[in-house]
């Protein structure tokens, strides 16, 4: 028996990648599976997972989204991904709406076009809403904003900062070169942190001489990526609570720069950066 075929579209943020299905054109029973088999270099498409764009079930958004990391795990939140389903829609003729609404885990997020002189979607806007300042029941400290948090893993001390943008982030600022920094070695430790009943995003991230903040992610379900853009919202409200920036922060990634603004106003972050289709192609269902 014949498996079934779908379309895809591979596509990235800042090298933030994910497999993107049209779930209005095809169904996909067991969307973890997939996430799994299809984004394994060299045996399936490769990527930092899979992104279902679909109808929305509630009534503010006009489409809605579901993210799947590499590991079959789902993810409330995906900065880099929104703004590629934007691109999605726009490009595809789907919608002609700008702004356009879209559903996700961590509620309806507002995705800004802004469009190349072709009429394409070049860069996207998003506000991510509020960042949530205060600190988890897990860390069994109650009030206060979650800064300087102190944790341990094989007998080094790091101070970070808790941050969730709908999903959980902690950043940490270092004192020595994140270049060089053995992102994989303590990411997948304070990852599963008992601290973490959840898991958590992990960034590392240090200042440049210019003002760029520079920052390395390891996402938990994907470990390190080129780029994530609620990790970069994070470390830009990470980098102002801590005193090191303003309010609005040029956040360097492996992948490339987002710029980050948190709105003075109405508390808001904002986020801008790049979307782009990397191919297209057929796939079996697994």
């Amino acid at each position: 028996m014949m498996k079934k075929t779908i379309k895809f579209t591979k596509m990235h943020g800042a090298g933030n990648d994910y497999i993107y299905v049209n779930t209005l054109l095809y169904d996909i029973p067991d969307p973890a599976a997939a996430s799994i088999k299809w984004s394994r270099p060299h045996f399936g498409i490769g990527s930092d997972g899979l992104i279902l764009i679909g109808k929305s079930t509630v009534p503010d958004a006009d489409f809605s989204m579901r993210i799947f990391n590499n590991d079959g795990s789902e993810a409330m939140m995906c900065g880099n991904g929104t703004r590629c389903v934007a691109k999605y829609l726009h490009d595809k003729g789907l919608t002609t709406a700008n702004p356009i609404r879209l559903q996700t885990l961590s509620g309806v997020k507002v995705l800004n076009l802004h469009l190349d002189k072709e009429g394409a979607v070049d860069t996207v806007t998003v506000d991510m809403g509020e960042p949530v300042l205060r600190q988890p029941a897990q860390f069994g400290v109650r009030g206060g904003a979650a800064v300087d948090y102190e944790l341990t893993v094989q007998g080094r001390a790091f101070k970070g900062t808790f941050v969730s943008m709908g999903n959980p982030h902690f950043v940490i600022f270092l004192d020595e070169d994140v270049e060089k920094f053995d992102v994989a070695a303590y990411g997948s430790l304070l990852e599963r942190h008992p601290v973490f009943p959840q898991r958590c995003n992990i960034e590392f991230a240090q200042v440049l001489p210019d003002g760029t903040v520079r920052m390395r992610v390891w996402e938990r379900g994907s470990g390190i990526t080129l780029a994530c853009g609620t990790g970069a919202c994070a470390t830009a409200v990470a980098a102002k609570l801590t005193g090191r920036r303003n309010r609005e922060s040029s956040v360097l990634m492996d992948g490339g720069m987002l710029g980050i603004r948190w709105d003075e106003t109405d508390g808001h972050v904002m986020m801008t950066g790049p979307a782009a289709i990397a191919f297209e192609g057929e796939t079996e269902l697994p």
